[in-house]
C-alpha cells in the first residue's frame, strides 16, 4: 500500500523548506570558509612562506569545493531555468558570475607576488558572495514558484552530483502525460546531463517548436536538433550535445 505525504505549506514538513535550508546550510559553510581563507591570505604581516601556504590553502578550496558547487548548481539548478522566460536572464547572469568567477581562481593560482595573489583572492570572494547570495535569495524562491520545477528533486540532484555520483540520463522523454505549462525544466534539465556526444530522444504530442525557440535562446548554437518522426500523434526529436572539434 502506498502512502501520500501530508504536509502544511512553508511548515517544516514542507520539503520546499526542507530543500531551500540544506542549499543554504551548504551556501553559508562555503562562504564561510572561503571568508576565513581570505582572512588569512591577506594578513599584511604574512612571511613568504606563510602566504604561500595560505594561498595554496584557498587554492584547494577553490579546486575542491568551489568550482564543483558551481558546476552542480549549473547542472541541476540552473539548466531546469534556462529555458523559461521568468528565469532565463537571471541563468544567463549566474553563469557570466561563474565565468569571472573561473577567472579569478586561474588568476589566483598563477599569482606570484603578494599584491597579486591578495587583490585575486579579493576579487574571488568578493564575485563569490554575489554569486551564491542570488543563488539563495533570488534563484530558490523562483524555482519554487516555476511551473514544472520541483525544487526539493533539483536540490536532491545537487547534492548527488557534489557527492560524485552522476545522474541519470535517460535515452527517451516522454513528456506527453506532463502538462504543456511544465514540460519545459524537465526537458532543459535532461539536456544538462549529457556529456559531448550524447543525445535523447523527446517524444511528444505537437511538434517542439517553441522549446526549439528556448534552445535557441539558452543555448545558441551549443545543441543538436533532428526530427526522427514528424506526427500528426506523436512527434520524436533527437535533441543532443554536439562533440567540440578537437
Amino acid at each position: 500500500m502506498s502512502s501520500t505525504s501530508v504536509y502544511i505549506r512553508g511548515t517544516g514538513d514542507d520539503p520546499v523548506v526542507g530543500a531551500t535550508a540544506w542549499l543554504t546550510d551548504t551556501i553559508d559553510t562555503l562562504l564561510a570558509e572561503a571568508r576565513s581563507k581570505l582572512a588569512l591570505l591577506t594578513e599584511l604581516r604574512l612571511e613568504p612562506a606563510d602566504r604561500q601556504a595560505a594561498q595554496a590553502s584557498l587554492n584547494a578550496l577553490c579546486a575542491e569545493r568551489v568550482l564543483r558547487h558551481l558546476a552542480a548548481a549549473d547542472q541541476a539548478l540552473y539548466a531546469p531555468a534556462a529555458g523559461a522566460g521568468p528565469t532565463r536572464l537571471l541563468v544567463t547572469a549566474l553563469r557570466i558570475q561563474h565565468r569571472i568567477i573561473t577567472d579569478d581562481v586561474s588568476e589566483l593560482e598563477t599569482a606570484s607576488t603578494a599584491d597579486r595573489s591578495r587583490a585575486a583572492a579579493r576579487s574571488l570572494v568578493t564575485m563569490l558572495e554575489s554569486c551564491l547570495e542570488i543563488q539563495k535569495s533570488v534563484l530558490l524562491p523562483a524555482l519554487a514558484e516555476l511551473p514544472g520545477a520541483d525544487l526539493p528533486s533539483l536540490v536532491h540532484d545537487m547534492g548527488a552530483v557534489l557527492a560524485g555520483k552522476s545522474l541519470e540520463k535517460p535515452d527517451e522523454l516522454d513528456v506527453r502525460e506532463i502538462p504543456h505549462g511544465r514540460r519545459h525544466p524537465r526537458i532543459f534539465g535532461t539536456y544538462a546531463r549529457l556529456a559531448e556526444g550524447e543525445s535523447f530522444v523527446l517524444v511528444n504530442n505537437h511538434d517542439p517548436k517553441p522549446l526549439r525557440r528556448e534552445f535557441d535562446a539558452a543555448y545558441p548554437g551549443q545543441y543538436a536538433w533532428d526530427y526522427l518522426e514528424q506526427g500528426p500523434a506523436r512527434w520524436r526529436v533527437r535533441i543532443g550535445r554536439p562533440a567540440t572539434a578537437r
